[in-house]
């Protein structure tokens, strides 16, 4: 099979991701010829090596729609320093997608960018919304929340807050309830500790 009919039979699967196991069957093809085709339709541009075993179609996925392809089976949201410079709260773009799952955390470089995936307890697994590319976004309150919760990590990768722009749109009481349904009471004091800082630098640097 060429490489144009193995793309419009990818492209007919009305999906953006698929697997390698799935292509010998589409394909009517070999394993080796599969995997094959899929290479010199990535080193084309046409197909992204998404991860180990799993593809997507370039002009069909975006880099906030990865994080969730990634973490799959488990779900997926951009988060922190990515979903901050979306809201307007920071000025400087990040180099990586950051974002929040429910799998394990890792660092992942794809051809659309860096992905960099952060665990999330379940019960502090919320706060997002559907983008308009169907990918999930965490509200401001939200990625700034998590930023705080990820902040005293081992890696130690968010314990410096970046500059941030915070309008009067900004809903306090939103991040104040995150907060609250913390279960250990030194993490939740540290969060607090981390807010009323913030809000006094903030009206601090609106006083100058």
């Amino acid at each position: 099979m060429n490489q144009i009919e193995a793309l419009r039979r990818l492209q007919d699967l009305k999906t953006p991701a698929f697997e390698t196991r799935d292509t010998p069957a589409l394909f009517g093809a070999s394993p080796a010829s599969a995997h094959m085709i899929l290479r010199r339709l990535a080193d084309r541009g046409f197909l992204i090596h998404v991860a180990r075993g799993r593809w997507a179609l370039a002009d069909r996925v975006s880099r906030f729609a990865l994080p969730g392809l990634l973490a799959a089976p488990y779900p997926a949201y951009v988060s922190l320093q990515s979903a901050l410079f979306h809201h307007g709260l920071i000025e400087q773009v990040p180099a990586v997608t950051y974002a929040v799952t429910l799998g394990r955390p890792r660092r992942v470089k794809t051809g659309l960018g860096t992905i960099s995936l952060h665990r999330m307890p379940p019960e502090l697994f919320d706060g997002f919304e559907v983008h308009k590319d169907g990918s999930l976004l965490a509200q401001p309150e939200k990625a700034l929340f998590d930023l705080l919760y990820l902040g005293p990590g081992k890696s130690r990768l968010f314990a410096r807050l970046p500059e941030l722009h915070i309008g009067h749109s900004f809903r306090w009481p939103v991040l104040q309830e995150w907060v609250e349904k913390l279960k250990s009471p030194s993490r939740r004091g540290y969060l607090l500790e981390q807010i009323k800082w913030l809000r006094y630098e903030l009206r601090r640097s609106a006083r100058r």
